[in-house]
């Protein structure tokens, strides 16, 4: 069995590729069974959430595991692990074990710019990043493989955070800045992604621009939420599966409201891809992707990573 460190997962992983890779899976298809959440407890007061999250494709198999241990913060260790393991579909043989921080954090930012590449307005130049953390710090590059991004704009609750990402962006031909004020940095933006922990809304509807795409990744318990019920108004919104109807906060409260119903969901990334529903209509339409995540997106950077580093592999 293969081994693959995080910067041997990272470096086979380009955005380009990874997007083409995780859309192309979309159009084929998947098997993902409901993830298993198990409780683990040391018998100390302490404990963890274990996440397991299998998926199959072709001759391929993979599991993701997730460790949440929130006390690790005293310790000094992150409050979150994670491993992926590739297997052989048809024998069970475990062929490589990876980085499965760096799996979930780039093809999270790639299924966003994936959704972008059907719902941005194609001249989209203007980016905003609500957020500073790992998947915020990837955002940029990866809606720069689909769209013609020239301007970005970090913002943080912690504006240190979100000057010391600007400044550790290194993008040719862009121009980069943290910006204090979130509402005219959402006035002025064409695409809004946020990837934050928020637990009450941080995006107006009012401040969304006329055209805009709104991306919100973070809220991905009923107990999260990063827009108000005015993001959902008059917009075209799309999931990336119909687990984000009953897993997002962002989605479950507007429902609860009478804002929006399961019946005005537009599309999903699998029925986008196949050419079954349609993204964006008109340059003055806004759009809202939610994204919850789905081990398909796992297993196909997995794929993409084994392929690569290991000779004589191919689909």
């Amino acid at each position: 069995m293969k081994i693959f460190d995080s910067a041997s997962t990272r470096q086979a992983l380009p955005f380009d590729t990874l997007i083409d890779a995780i859309e192309l899976f979309f159009v084929s298809g998947c098997e993902v069974p409901p993830r298993h959440v198990h409780k683990v407890s040391d018998g100390s007061g302490d404990g963890g959430t274990v996440l397991i999250m299998p998926a199959w494709h072709g001759k391929y198999m993979g599991i993701k595991t997730v460790n949440i241990f929130p006390g690790n913060a005293a310790r000094g260790l992150p409050g979150l692990f994670s491993t992926y393991t590739l297997y052989s579909a048809a024998t069970g043989e475990p062929l490589a074990q990876m980085d499965g921080n760096e799996i979930t954090s780039r093809r999270t930012a790639a299924a966003s710019a994936l959704a972008a590449r059907y719902l941005a307005r194609p001249d989209a130049r203007r980016l905003l990043v609500v957020g500073s953390g790992r998947v915020a710090s990837l955002l940029a590059h990866a809606y720069r493989a689909v769209l013609p991004i020239e301007d970005i704009t970090i913002w943080s609750r912690n504006h240190e955070a979100a000057r010391r990402m600007a400044g550790e962006l290194d993008l040719a031909g862009c121009a980069v800045a943290a910006n204090a004020d979130l509402e005219l940095a959402v006035r002025q933006a064409d695409v809004v992604s946020c990837a934050t922990l928020a637990t009450e809304p941080i995006i107006r509807g009012e401040w969304l621009a006329a055209g805009s795409h709104l991306d919100l990744i973070g809220g991905f318990t009923p107990q999260m939420r990063e827009a108000d019920d005015d993001c959902f108004a008059g917009s075209r919104l799309y999931v990336d599966t119909v687990e984000a109807l009953q897993k997002s906060g962002d989605l479950l409260g507007p429902m609860s409201r009478g804002v929006f119903g399961a019946d005005d969901v537009a599309g999903t990334l699998e029925s986008l891809c196949r050419g079954e529903s349609c993204g964006r209509q008109g340059s003055e339409v806004r759009t809202v992707f939610k994204s919850v995540g789905t081990a398909l997106e796992d297993l196909a950077a997995a794929m993409l990573v084994y392929e690569t580093l290991v000779p004589g592999q191919n689909r």
